[in-house]
């Protein structure tokens, strides 16, 4: 039994043409991230789908989707908001935006608005330091020297933006 679309296994077929035919667990992270844009999340079925795909074992998938903050291994909403809280982020006003977001949202770190709208991340650090405070959206957009403006007018966005991810 498969799990994702025909579409998918040719995006993960692609994938494994970047590695040797005997290192196809490279390509988990990026099965993983195509899996995760599918579905939402990342299950257990998902990950035994993705491992029987590739052709590895399924405790090497799922070690890697437990691994990084990216993954969800749990449903989270359609607007997954994580926030850097690393140093760079927390000396310029990091938890300033945090709070802003959770007393707007009236939800706490990993949790999801009761609409199942938004989820609300801790992240580690983004790359984006000289920017900060950096947070991401459902892991592609990063929004940069976030403040309270910036914040109201991105939860405006995405809540206008309804069902999209």
């Amino acid at each position: 039994m498969t799990l994702l679309s025909e579409q998918a296994y040719r995006k993960i077929d692609r994938e494994l043409t970047k590695f040797p035919p005997d290192q196809r667990l490279s390509a988990a992270i990026a099965a993983l991230a195509i899996a995760q844009d599918e579905k939402g999340w990342i299950s257990t079925e998902v990950i035994d789908d993705v491992a029987r795909y590739l052709r590895v074992p399924a405790i090497a998938v799922q070690e890697v989707a437990t691994f990084y903050d990216m993954f969800d291994t749990e449903p989270v909403g359609r607007h997954k908001i994580t926030v850097c809280t690393n140093l760079s982020c927390a000396l310029r006003d990091a938890m300033t935006v945090v709070e802003t977001i959770k007393e707007r949202l009236g939800i706490d770190f990993n949790e999801t608005t009761p609409d199942g709208a938004f989820t609300l991340k801790e992240g580690e650090c983004m790359g984006s330091c000289g920017d900060a405070p950096v947070l991401l959206v459902n892991n592609k957009r990063m929004c940069v020297q976030m403040n309270d403006e910036r914040i109201n007018a991105l939860l405006d966005e995405l809540q206008a933006d309804g069902g999209a991810q």
